[in-house]
């Protein structure tokens, strides 16, 4: 993602004929090369009349739009347009083309060859995970919604556009299909790198999609604009505190692995060891749980001072067996979710081979979140000393 911005909007307005309040007022907004920015706010505050604006669907009533420096503003809107791909909730195929002719809609009006035409839509196919041999000439009405969808996002892909504009696209899907979709599709822009303004109502939807996220009130007035991380850790005012609702907190310990984590060490035996050696170590460590690990180092059951009392250095039946492990890759959010199923509190962090490499305990998440709201506030600010 480039620091560059693809899309500028300076002080871009909209007011309805015979209405005194505009629909959005003076929006200055810079979308970054390559970024997914989410518009999301409440019902009504302007989130899918500003995505028009940028397209020229509608006209803005005062301000200017450029995209790659350029004020579209002045431009014909069907060129425009054609240069952008746009997918809407209600996905909008044509239901009397088949999928590929469905695709090919913006390739023919740019006059490709008939050749060019095929090899993209089975290309796009291939990328939205449908085969071309089975859905090229299918019609809308044979698809799934969610096929629909894909098929949606494949057309608006059709011409190789570098910006995408996404009103609310998973919207009318049901929840396993949306995940799924969301998940490909962001794996599709891992690979194609567009410049992407994506509007939704859902703030958990802003926050998985989103590399930055602007909450908007009422006239798309933007109240907060930052990374969801940010956010998360530090809502500017009542209002973004509102909106984003109870478990922030819980919600931003997905953005950090647990590599980033100091594990300091935690008291273990190995499973050739007595239990006596247990309670050494346990009486040592201040702690109230202790782990038996194999030769290899791989955890296998959590012991306390009554299971290793009573044990007889099996270490088959007493304690607890240590059911999951996660590795370095996977997040806060990952690991809190193992330990509140988990008897001992805590979890295991593994390397690739199985061997221990720490335990994470609720005092490594508290101190996560405590870093990441005092890194956001001065953030902020920064922000406020340099204004």
């Amino acid at each position: 993602m480039s620091s560059e911005a693809k899309i500028r909007l300076d002080r871009v307005e909209k007011k309805y004929h015979g209405t005194s309040v505009p629909a959005v007022e003076e929006l200055s907004l810079d979308v970054h090369e390559g970024e997914i920015l989410v518009l999301v706010g409440p019902s009504g505050c302007g989130k899918s009349t500003t995505l028009r604006l940028i397209n020229r669907m509608i006209e803005p009533t005062g301000g200017k739009i450029y995209l790659d420096d350029e004020d579209v503003t002045t431009v014909d809107p069907d060129k425009l347009r054609r240069r952008i791909g746009y997918v809407i909730q209600q996905i909008g195929l044509f239901p009397h083309q088949t999928i590929a002719q469905n695709i090919a809609t913006v390739p023919r009006m740019l006059k490709w060859d008939k050749a060019r035409i095929a090899a993209r839509a089975d290309e796009l196919l291939h990328l939205a995970g449908l085969d071309p041999e089975i859905y090229r000439d299918r019609y809308p009405k044979e698809l799934s919604g969610g096929q629909a969808q894909r098929v949606g996002v494949a057309r608006a892909l059709g011409a190789d556009p570098e910006i995408m504009l996404m009103d609310e696209p998973f919207g009318a899907i049901d929840p396993i299909t949306r995940e799924r979709l969301q998940n490909e599709f962001l794996r599709l822009q891992a690979e194609l790198k567009k410049t992407i303004v994506f509007v939704t109502h859902d703030i958990d939807e802003a926050i998985k999609m989103g590399d930055r996220i602007a909450i908007l009130g009422e006239r798309s007035v933007i109240r907060q604009l930052d990374t969801p991380e940010r956010i998360l850790a530090f809502p500017v005012d009542q209002f973004v505190d509102d909106f984003i609702g109870a478990g922030s907190t819980i919600k931003g310990l997905n953005f950090e692995q647990l590599s980033g984590l100091r594990l300091g060490g935690y008291p273990t035996i190995r499973s050739d060891q007595s239990p006596q050696a247990g309670l050494e170590a346990l009486n040592e460590s201040n702690k109230t749980w202790l782990l038996v690990v194999d030769e290899q180092n791989r955890p296998m059951r959590w012991m306390r001072e009554g299971d290793l009392q009573q044990s007889t250095g099996s270490y088959q039946d007493e304690g607890s067996e240590v059911r999951i492990r996660l590795n370095a890759e996977d997040t806060l959010f990952d690991s809190l979710e193992q330990m509140l199923q988990s008897e001992s509190g805590s979890c295991c962090v593994v390397d690739r081979h199985g061997a221990l490499t720490g335990v994470v305990e609720m005092a490594h998440l508290r101190r996560a979140i405590r870093r990441a709201q005092v890194e956001a506030r001065r953030h902020y600010e920064d922000l406020e000393d340099n204004a």
